[in-house]
Formats: structure tokens, sequence, C-alpha cells
């Protein structure tokens, strides 16, 4: 039931990964390992835009020598601005269904006739890459008992739970005097008073030293 077309990014190298890891021309695609125990997701595809019709036609190409040919996509249309009852890719014609409060709004299921069915999480395109990276690896977690809807929802968490520890750190800096405190950004925003050196002459100095008449 699953397959691997590349190693999916750990969460160790996430915040090295960018979607230059993957060509242009190729689907942001990560697939649970061959032989691994079936798991609630077969991994994760992280399309480049919400054109349906337009994504399906890279990701096909790419599974049907690996999954057999896909003859039928499901979607949930909350994310999906349009969804196409039709879809010509290469050589065939994938039919597109969609349920709404059947199937999870983060998930695509495919379907290949006579061989199976996978489930992918649908990663957001507007995605940061170092939160992609985590999605792609939780998804293909061949342990994995998590539903695409509930990764998103934990890689959100995780993203707030950061912001909000790093308005913790820049309050307690401000409280603490901030740039104030700090002597060399005291000293680069401290005014720079222009230096007036006195120069006596011996004549000056005899005139200072007369009594006034």
């Amino acid at each position: 039931m699953t397959v691997t077309i590349s190693h999916p990014p750990t969460a160790e190298a996430a915040d090295r990964f960018s979607s230059s890891s993957f060509s242009s021309s190729s689907p942001r695609l990560s697939l649970a390992p061959v032989g691994a125990a079936p798991a609630l997701l077969d991994g994760a595809w992280w399309p480049r835009s919400r054109d349906l019709g337009a994504e399906l036609l890279p990701l096909t190409a790419v599974l049907d020598p690996l999954w057999g040919r896909i003859t039928r996509v499901t979607v949930n249309p909350v994310h999906w601005p349009v969804v196409p009852r039709k879809v010509p890719v290469a050589g065939h014609v994938v039919k597109v269904g969609w349920f709404r409060p059947e199937q999870d709004p983060h998930e695509l299921l495919l379907l290949s006739y006579h061989v199976g069915r996978w489930n992918l999480l649908v990663i957001p395109p507007q995605t940061p890459a170092a939160s992609a990276a985590r999605l792609m690896a939780a998804a293909c977690d061949p342990l994995g008992t998590s539903t695409a809807s509930r990764l998103m929802e934990e890689e959100a968490r995780r993203l707030r739970t950061v912001a909000e520890t790093d308005r913790a750190g820049e309050a307690i800096w401000d409280s603490e005097g901030g740039r104030e405190a700090d002597p060399r950004a005291a000293q680069a925003e401290r005014p720079r008073v222009p230096t007036v050196t006195a120069v006596t002459t011996k004549s000056a100095a005899m005139t200072a030293a007369m009594p006034h008449q």
C-alpha cells in the first residue's frame, strides 16, 4: 500500500528544507516507506497552488507507475475553490469527487482501479518550508496514528507556542531595560556631540593676563 519515491525530510533537517529541494516541474511529494505497517496516511503532498485540475497532472504522472493508474480522486471542497468533475492527465482521465462532511478537509484520497486506495495529507501551498518538512515527516511515519487535520492542528499549535515564547522573551528583555541595558546599543544611539578643541595662543594668554582699565 505504501511506496517510497524520496526520503521525507526529518524534523532535524526541517530548518534546512526549502521548496528548492524539489524541481519546479516535479510534485512536492513524500511517501511512506515500502513495507511499512498500514497507517492512516500514506504520505504528504505539497501542491504549489489550489488549482486542483492543474496540480493533479504532475501528481498522477508520478503516482501512476508506482500505484497503478489513478482513476479517481476525492477531496473536501473547503480548501479547493474549484473542483472539476474530470481532469485529463497523461493518457487517461481522472474522475474527481468531493465529500464535505465525510472527508478530512486536509486529505486527498486516490483510487486505482482494482489496485487500492491511498490517503495523502495535503499541505497548504503557502506553508513555510520548515513547517512543510515537519508535516511531511509526520505523514510518512509508518507508526503514525494522526489524521491529516490532527497533524495540521499539531503544527499550528507548535507555531503558536514558538510565537508566544518569542513574545515572552521580548517582554522580559524590554522589562529589563532592553536596548538601554545594552551599553553597546546605548553608545550607538547616543547623539554624537561635536568636539571643541581649545587653542590658546601666547598673545591671547597675555591679553587675558593684562588688567582691565
